[in-house]
């Protein structure tokens, strides 16, 4: 997760400068601490995006060819010989 620097404004200067700030802080990623008499009231960041998983990222370009559900044919060493497979020496 990324951390944001943040800098501190007063409210008043944050209800004068609204749009302009939001569009400050997706721009440089930096977000805004509102005071408020000289305390803290709220933060404003940016919306972090989330990311979508890989194997999500291309699945409307995936065909699949046949079953791919079914088992198949093959015998796996692991199903014949467990013993080779948990000790390879």
């Amino acid at each position: 997760m990324a951390t944001h620097e943040t800098r501190t404004i007063k409210a008043s200067e944050f209800k004068a400068k609204c749009l302009k700030l939001m569009d400050e802080v997706a721009a440089t990623g930096e977000g805004i601490t509102v005071t408020k008499r000289g305390k803290p009231i709220g933060k404003f960041v940016p919306m972090e995006t989330p990311q979508r998983p890989p194997w999500g990222k291309y699945s409307s370009q995936l065909k699949f060819a046949g079953d791919v559900m079914s088992p198949i044919d093959v015998e796996w060493e692991a199903d014949s010989n467990p013993d080779r497979v948990l000790h390879p020496c």
